[in-house]
C-alpha cells in the first residue's frame, strides 16, 4: 500500500525543486490577490513608492533571484538547496507576475496584455508540476520504486 510522502521523504536534491514549485504557486496566487486588493482600493493596501515612484514587485524578485544565484555558487548542501528552492520560487513569482509589464515596458497589469503574466505563470506551474510528477530523483527514489514492485 502506498503512503503519502511528506517533504522529509523527498530526496534532498529534489526538495528544493518541490519547494520552488510550491512557493512559486502560493506567492503568485497571493500576489494576484494582493494586487487586486490594491486595484479595488481595499483599505490598508497600497503600492510601495519611493520619492513618488512606484516600486514594482519584480524588483524585489530580481534581488531575491540574485541572492539565490550567489548562494548557489557558494553553497551546495542539502539544507541550502531547500532554502534556495523556497526563495527561488518566491523571487520567480515576483518577476513572472509582472512579466507583461517587462515585455511591454509599461504598466499593463490590469489590461488584456496583462494576461501574459498569468499565462506564463500557469505554464510554469504546469510544466514544473509535471516534471516533478513524471521524473525520479536518481538513487533513493529509484531504489524505493524497485523495492515496491
Amino acid at each position: 500500500m502506498a503512503h503519502i510522502r511528506t517533504l522529509k521523504d523527498v530526496h534532498p536534491t529534489r526538495r528544493g525543486l518541490v519547494l520552488a514549485w510550491w512557493s512559486f504557486t502560493v506567492v503568485f496566487g497571493g500576489l494576484r490577490l494582493l494586487t487586486w486588493a490594491i486595484h479595488v482600493h481595499v483599505r490598508g493596501f497600497g503600492n510601495v513608492t519611493a520619492g513618488g515612484v512606484h516600486i514594482h514587485h519584480y524588483l524585489w524578485g530580481i534581488l531575491i533571484l540574485i541572492g539565490v544565484g550567489a548562494a548557489g555558487i557558494i553553497e551546495r548542501s542539502p539544507l541550502w538547496h531547500t532554502w534556495m528552492g523556497l526563495f527561488f520560487g518566491i523571487g520567480l513569482a515576483l518577476v513572472v507576475d509582472e512579466a507583461a509589464l517587462l515585455i511591454e515596458l509599461k504598466d499593463v497589469y490590469w489590461t488584456g496584455a496583462g494576461g501574459v503574466s498569468v499565462a506564463i505563470a500557469l505554464i510554469v506551474i504546469g510544466v514544473a508540476g509535471s516534471v516533478l510528477a513524471l521524473t525520479w530523483a536518481r538513487g533513493v527514489e529509484e531504489r524505493e520504486h524497485d523495492r515496491s514492485e
